[in-house]
């Protein structure tokens, strides 16, 4: 009996390192789509596509402050009244608690109408 757990632990605790990193995969996913919803409604009610960028940015940032350093990026139809914005947020994943120092990257979009009556700077 000893011999069989001593051969099976080691198949044991690689099972719950994958289940362990699986699990951060799933969340980190989870986190960059709110991440990607924040900075399309923080863009969509600004007047001008320079401050959407720059709201937009800011609003990722918030969301994953300690994560990542994420990268936004803009897209969507013409900067008017009925338009939509969509925003890109793109995000490096370090696994390294897996023991091993490997990346992966999440990408997540979200896409929301301009506001109708949005603010005036």
């Amino acid at each position: 009996m000893a011999v069989e757990t001593v051969m099976l632990a080691p198949v044991f605790l690689l099972f719950l390192m994958f289940l362990v990193g699986a699990g951060r995969v799933v969340e980190a996913q989870g986190e960059v789509n709110g991440a990607a919803r924040d900075a399309a409604r923080a863009a969509s009610v600004q007047r001008t596509l320079s401050t959407a960028e720059r709201s937009a940015r800011g609003a990722a940032q918030a969301a994953l402050t300690g994560q990542c350093s994420p990268k936004v990026s803009l897209s969507g139809s013409d900067w008017k009244e009925g338009g939509s914005v969509r925003a890109t947020v793109t995000c490096d994943l370090k696994l390294d608690f897996l023991g091993f120092g490997a990346l992966k990257q999440m990408k997540g979009g979200s896409v929301v109408p301009l506001e109708q009556f949005r603010r005036v700077e």
